[in-house]
């Protein structure tokens, strides 16, 4: 029996990935007219049951095909149609991406799940509860949208040498202790913010962990008041 449900899927890209790996598909070789059958097949199961399709899903069907149509129009077989872009380029580099940030996610999950065990609370009652799942810490925004945000701000930083990259060395807790370092009296730091404090990739990679380890600890909240509305960081503590 055909089961999915979308509430599984942080968006659009997690559940072609997950059909991806169930049927074992070379990610640069995507058959699209099956992946976008199965995809709209999932949508089309979801409005039976009366579940809300959100619109992240709608677009990501009608940008399948639109690939579809592209890919089923006639080639000629000359040397112009050679250097034609393949519809599916764009497609795969946004899921090797989104691949790549739920891996560092699913990772720092697995940690938290074990952090009891090797770091026993001394008092149990003088602690907040750590919650194996990062959705617990997300309001109204997806993990893959924090991830989007800092590759977006990744991608207009310069590329330092390897000569700066051995002499700069940034460590994960210290950069945690700098961006909780960041929040105003309100306990807020707009995502702008913390990004303007930083000079290169380096720094955004390891503070892209670091956001993911203090979500994870329950020290921070992220909110997102609306669709592609700017990121805003909670300070827990200055909420209590």
């Amino acid at each position: 029996m055909y089961k999915v449900s979308l509430e599984s899927f942080e968006g659009p890209l997690d559940l072609l990935l997950y059909f991806i790996r169930r049927d074992k598909i070379n990610i640069y070789d995507i058959p699209i007219a099956k992946i976008t059958k199965d995809y709209v097949k999932a949508l089309d199961m979801m409005k039976e049951f009366n579940v809300t399709v959100v619109g992240e899903f709608i677009v990501m069907a009608a940008t399948l095909m639109r690939i579809k149509a592209k890919m089923l129009l006639p080639s000629h077989g000359n040397d112009e149609d050679s250097n034609v872009e393949d519809p599916r380029t764009a497609l795969v580099q946004q899921l090797l991406e989104y691949q790549q940030f739920k891996e560092a996610a699913e990772h720092l999950t697995e940690l938290a799940k074990n952090q009891n065990r090797y770091f026993p609370r001394k008092n149990a009652t003088d602690l907040p509860e750590v919650h194996a799942d990062l959705k617990f810490y997300l309001k109204d925004i997806s993990l893959f949208e924090i991830a989007r945000c800092f590759k977006i701000a990744m991608d207009n930083m310069p590329v330092i040498s390897t000569y700066e990259l051995r002499r700069e060395q940034i460590n994960l807790e210290e950069q945690k202790a700098k961006i909780l370092g960041c929040f105003d009296g309100d306990g807020a730091l707009r995502f702008s913010a913390l990004m303007s404090r930083f000079n290169h990739k380096l720094e955004i990679i390891v503070s892209f962990l670091a956001i993911l380890e203090l979500i994870q600890q329950g020290t921070i909240t992220v909110v997102q008041n609306k669709i592609f509305g700017e990121i805003e960081f909670h300070h827990l503590e200055n909420l209590a």
